[in-house]
Formats: C-alpha cells, sequence, structure tokens
C-alpha cells in the first residue's frame, strides 16, 4: 500500500499535488487558521471538500490545534463519514491489515484546540494501544524535530517527553506529526529513524508538516511510504 502523509497545510491544500497511484492520505491536522471557531469552521469545510475530491482510496485525518471548530463540535463523525474521509480522535482503525492510531492532543499553548497539561498528558498517551503499526500525532515527541526558539539565541525542544516516552514502549513502525514549523535556521521537517538504540528496532519518526516561507508554499515536505 503506498500511503502519502502531511500536514499542516493551514488553507494551501489546493497545492498539495498528491502522488500518483496514492492508496492512503493521511493528514496529521492543521487544515485551517482562525482561531475563532465559528469562522474556522468555513475554513475547516472547504478542506474537506477538496480532500473528498481527490481520488485515493483511503483518507485518514486527525485534527491539530488550529482546528478549533471541529473540538468545537461544528462537525461530527457523520460530517466525515458523509465524505469518506476517517476522522480519527485519539482512537484507531485498521484498514487493510494496517493497524493506525490518531489523536490530536498537544501541550497547552495559547489556549488553541485540544490543548492539554503536560501533567495530564502522560495518562492520555497511556490509552495509545500496544499493537499500532502507524500513530499519527498533530505534535512531536520531545527531542526529535521539534526544536523552536522563543527568540534569536534560545533554542528549545518543544515535543512533549511523555509522548516520547510512550512511543518508545510501543514502537509503531512509523510515527506522523507536524505542528512544530521552521523557525528561523530550524528546519524540523524529516525523517528521524531509531535504530541504534537499545531494544528499538527500525522506528521511523516523521514530521511531515509543509514548508512555508514567504507566502510561497513547498509541497517537497511530505511522506510517501509503502506497507
Amino acid at each position: 500500500m503506498k500511503i502519502f502523509a502531511i500536514s499542516d497545510t493551514h488553507g494551501r491544500h489546493e497545492q498539495v499535488l498528491i502522488p500518483e497511484g496514492t492508496d492512503m492520505l493521511i493528514h496529521a491536522g492543521d487544515f485551517s487558521n482562525t482561531k475563532l471557531p465559528a469562522m474556522n469552521h468555513n475554513e475547516v469545510n472547504l478542506f474537506l471538500i477538496w480532500l473528498e475530491k481527490q481520488p485515493v482510496k483511503h483518507k485518514v485525518i486527525i485534527a491539530g490545534n488550529h482546528d478549533t471548530s471541529i473540538e468545537s463540535r461544528f462537525f461530527t463523525k457523520k460530517d466525515f463519514k458523509n465524505r469518506g474521509i476517517i476522522y480519527l480522535e485519539h482512537e484507531s482503525i485498521e484498514i487493510e491489515g494496517i493497524k493506525i492510531f490518531g489523536s490530536p492532543y498537544t501541550p497547552e499553548f495559547h489556549n488553541w484546540a485540544f490543548n492539554r497539561t503536560r501533567a495530564k498528558l502522560g495518562k492520555i498517551w497511556d490509552s495509545i494501544p500496544d499493537d499500532i503499526h502507524v500513530l499519527i500525532t498533530h505534535g512531536p515527541p520531545k527531542g526529535i524535530l521539534d526544536s523552536a526558539s522563543r527568540d534569536k539565541n534560545l533554542n528549545e525542544n518543544v515535543g512533549c517527553s511523555a509522548l516520547l516516552k510512550r512511543v518508545l514502549k510501543i514502537q509503531p513502525k512509523y510515527m506522523i506529526f507536524g505542528h512544530i514549523h521552521h523557525n528561523g535556521d530550524n528546519l524540523n521537517n524529516g525523517t528521524f529513524k531509531l535504530k541504534k538504540i537499545k531494544n528499538i528496532h527500525n522506528l521511523y519518526i516523521i514530521n511531515t508538516l509543509s514548508r512555508q516561507s514567504n507566502l510561497i508554499f513547498f509541497t517537497l515536505q511530505f511522506l510517501v511510504f509503502y506497507f
């Protein structure tokens, strides 16, 4: 199965070029921008209209912190299902033998959607099943493709340590996320392969965010992989 994964399109989905022969499209959240749910609703709806039209058999998405209208329940499960879209909100699904778990939660930051305190995230991540093949979260694990800067002289890893702990324990084949964008010299998209750590066997951790710079949208930052 050919899988195309992307995230953080922020309203620029029309510029995404889906590779020919894609069997599954995964979007790791942030299809929209506006914080006010009533306005955000239209942005998410435009994304869903676009996604519904794409000639891909399986379409799997989670929400991100910008997708406030989803957390505010402007959309229901039925709304996604009627468009042929699988929406996961801290839950799993099996597609052609591939077990996928998707969750929108990220550490709290300025009261955006699906934010939770870091103290509470440990219990949330503990409920991720042990036997999944693909883990989709909106935010990154601590220390992996998660570098951000509060000012020019201070970079920090802003991912979730509890999520990293859970990922290293359950070891899905692939972990897909976005959320932490490029910032100056911090380039966060890419693939991080864990294979030389004790008891870790070829775990791919991927930031699939779409690069945005000076209002130019590049669709080079994505992942195509096969199951």
